[in-house]
């Protein structure tokens, strides 16, 4: 479409004979072209709001920028910090696992040892007491039970004439342990009370795993039972002293001690005794064996001698003096034993 100003029209002097453009003529004729001006106006105001927009767009798209980098930045050094310290936690998290895990497999083979222990003792025990079972069917006029479910290992009892057990019965408890505690005694005497046995029995393999209260009240009263503490070895023994108590027992009553206090303070104060002079006859058996070492020594050094000295006629009082042993001097320990 052609603009208003580049129209060509009549010249009204030559009457068309020939064509000026609009614009020439508005010139010729000192007349502003007012479209024209308008038109240019427009557009140039046009063009500088343009500017101005694009500057303005521009300068609000740098403020964005920058404060996108800004926020972006806080955002990151922010998440820095916290990833820094995830970081850290994860490290200190990872550090405790290791160590959780180091610290189970500590405590499974621990715990590994302590079965293989268990296992042992109870492997232990129960040879002690098969072995205890073994022996003490053994011992002339004593009936033992078979082993016992819970509440005790045996029963022990004097046979009567006919073959029965007797009355009054013994629980015995087997153990096979270092040094015996008071809750092994506790448990002794809640059993014989379950099984209403008025005499009950702890019984070690060795004499020390005693303590040194139970070697010195080895027959005692605790809650309504006798208790005799003794070691396999003494038991025999233990058992002839309290055959004639039991015998009173079964004529005059069980509660023939508890109405005798003698007799049990006399009971009590034997087992301890017959200990120190079982002990004193063991010093005096190692003795005589020590003496009989030396005689044997000095009689193997005469027979050297005299069999290295010099064949010589020697007189029958003589030889009677060298083939005679000296009895070596040595101190007598004990009571004059």
């Amino acid at each position: 479409m052609r603009s208003p100003s580049s129209e060509s029209i009549e010249c009204p002097l030559c009457s068309g004979a020939g064509e000026l453009t609009r614009a020439e003529i508005l010139d010729r004729l000192g007349v502003k072209d007012f479209a024209r001006v308008a038109q240019l106006s427009a557009e140039e105001a046009f063009r500088l709001l343009q500017n101005k927009h694009d500057r303005e767009h521009q300068t609000a798209w740098s403020r964005f920028e920058t404060e996108l980098a800004r926020r972006t930045g806080e955002i990151r050094e922010q998440h820095k910090d916290e990833t820094r310290l995830a970081h850290s936690e994860k490290e200190t998290l990872s550090r405790r696992v290791e160590d959780c895990l180091r610290v189970l497999a500590e405590v499974r083979e621990r715990n590994q040892e302590l079965e293989a222990e268990m296992a042992k003792v109870a492997r232990i025990g129960r040879r002690e007491e098969l072995s205890f079972e073994e022996e003490a069917r053994t011992w002339a006029g004593i009936h033992v039970s078979s082993k016992l479910p819970k509440n005790g290992d045996f029963i022990l009892a004097y046979r009567a004439p006919n073959g029965d057990p007797s009355e009054p019965k013994i629980l015995i408890d087997n153990k096979d342990k270092s040094v015996i505690a008071e809750n092994d005694i506790e448990k002794l005497v809640r059993d014989a009370k379950e099984r209403s046995i008025p005499v009950a029995a702890l019984v070690t393999r060795e004499e020390e795993q005693l303590r040194q209260v139970d070697r010195e009240s080895r027959w005692s009263r605790k809650d309504g039972i006798w208790l005799l503490r003794t070691t396999r070895q003494w038991l025999p023994r233990d058992l002839d002293v309290l055959k004639p108590v039991f015998e009173r027992m079964r004529v005059q009553g069980f509660d023939v001690l508890e109405r005798n206090a003698v007799l049990a303070e006399e009971l009590r104060r034997t087992f301890p005794e017959i200990d120190r002079i079982d002990k004193e006859l063991g010093k005096a058996a190692k003795a005589i064996l020590s003496v009989s070492a030396l005689v044997v020594r000095y009689r193997e050094r005469l027979r050297e001698i005299c069999n290295s000295s010099t064949p010589s006629r020697i007189s029958p009082a003589s030889e009677q003096k060298i083939g005679m042993p000296i009895a070596p001097q040595y101190q007598v320990e004990g009571n004059g034993r």
